[in-house]
């Protein structure tokens, strides 16, 4: 394991520069952690308020994707630089300082660098397909510092045509993705996994492929069917979920290069950043959701006359969101217990904050589905940084007991 740490900073120290690692150690690493240490402060108090916030800046996409939840196919909405800078700033006064940055395509965003640039004292995370991704705006983003593209991959080039609704997908994303490794960007690669790309990207030779392309790091998250067209053939089974937790294990020992998950703790045990807290989402339209695929709020980022702290630790959507997902669950309540998400959105008269206005039949028609919480079949973590860093800066913070 020390051989493989080792390996993966030479890696980072060869393949980006100093001033680009002070910034994900310092605006991420240090002040991440302190960040979080301030949400646990404020958990003895009552309050909850997330250290990492997740902003879907607008709804506008290039491709199609299968089991897509946001309106990409309708007009354009997007949160505006003015109301992203007091978002960022209001977060930034209660101990806030990383961000991740969704779409639609986060690229699609006139103001996306201008954001960046107004704070460089935050990290972001920009979800993204890389189709955009060029060596100018690659050269932007190297110029800002403060940000890591993680770009999709969802598998071979046929699969990632039906997939992603175009034609070729894969050799753009790649294009991208290559763009910011010549600008030695610190860069990550994300794959929704899922039935179709299961086989081909779950896999040792995969993970290699990343390496010798130059990436930094990896995120295997789970599909999840939801949006108009959610595709649950695509969804993986109790038996992949394991496979896929021993995968990252195994890599995570052996491999030079990042892995990241969200839904474990240091034990091995299952969680819900949502239920636990630490994460909360905000809709290309600054509605105040659980999760990105939770389509539904009370509250707005306008509110309080922009006191995005007030709003989120005084929302009783959130809280009975948190409360009713724990108590039922461990894992996901949008795959397990979708009847229950339908209480909570009742219980609280929650509004549809699709553009589609089709959110509640859509939840109606969802079938209990496993998630990543499989009592008896914990696997904890291996690697003793990954378990280190989890128990002491993303677990349960007592949420489950």
């Amino acid at each position: 394991m020390l051989t493989t740490l080792l390996s993966f900073g030479y890696r980072m120290v060869r393949t980006t520069d100093a001033r680009l690692l002070w910034k994900i150690g310092y605006n991420f690493g240090y002040k991440g952690i302190r960040s979080v240490q301030r949400f646990k402060a404020r958990l003895k108090q009552g309050q909850t308020f997330p250290p990492f916030l997740y902003v879907s800046i607008t709804n506008s996409c290039n491709l199609r994707c299968q089991g897509c939840w946001v309106d990409v196919d309708k007009p354009q909405s997007l949160i505006s630089f003015e109301a992203m800078d007091r978002l960022i700033g209001n977060a930034k006064q209660h101990g806030n300082s990383f961000f991740g940055i969704l779409g639609g395509e986060p690229f699609l965003h006139p103001d996306l660098i201008a954001i960046l640039k107004a704070h460089p004292d935050c990290y972001f995370q920009i979800f993204t397909n890389g189709h955009a991704i060029t060596d100018k705006m690659a050269a932007e983003l190297r110029q800002a510092g403060n940000a890591t593209p993680l770009v999709s991959v969802e598998g071979t080039e046929a699969v990632s045509d039906v997939r992603r609704g175009r034609k070729g997908v894969l050799n753009r994303t790649l294009a991208g993705i290559e763009a910011c490794l010549r600008h030695r960007l610190i860069t990550g690669v994300a794959t929704s996994v899922c039935q179709s790309n299961f086989d081909d990207l779950v896999r040792e030779s995969w993970i290699d492929t990343l390496i010798d392309k130059g990436v930094h790091y990896t995120w295997f998250h789970t599909y999840r069917p939801v949006g108009p067209v959610a595709n649950p053939q695509l969804a993986l089974t109790a038996e992949q979920g394991l496979q896929l937790r021993r995968f990252v294990l195994d890599m995570r020992n052996r491999k030079p290069i990042g892995i990241v998950d969200a839904y474990y703790d240091d034990r091995g045990e299952a969680l819900c950043p949502a239920a636990t807290g630490i994460s909360h989402h905000i809709s290309p339209f600054g509605d105040v959701e659980p999760c990105p695929v939770v389509q539904f709020a009370n509250e707005s980022i306008h509110d309080n006359q922009g006191d995005l702290f007030k709003t989120m630790t005084e929302s009783p959507l959130l809280e009975d969101f948190r409360r009713t997902a724990a108590q039922a669950t461990q894992g996901c309540i949008v795959l397990e217990r979708p009847d229950l998400l339908k209480q909570v959105v009742e219980r609280n008269g929650a509004r549809d904050t699709t553009l589609r206005q089709n959110a509640m039949p859509e939840l109606e028609q969802m079938e209990s589905r496993p998630s990543q919480y499989n009592p008896g079949n914990e696997f904890p973590e291996e690697n003793w940084a990954y378990r280190f860093a989890k128990k002491h800066w993303f677990f349960g913070f007592g949420a489950y007991t």
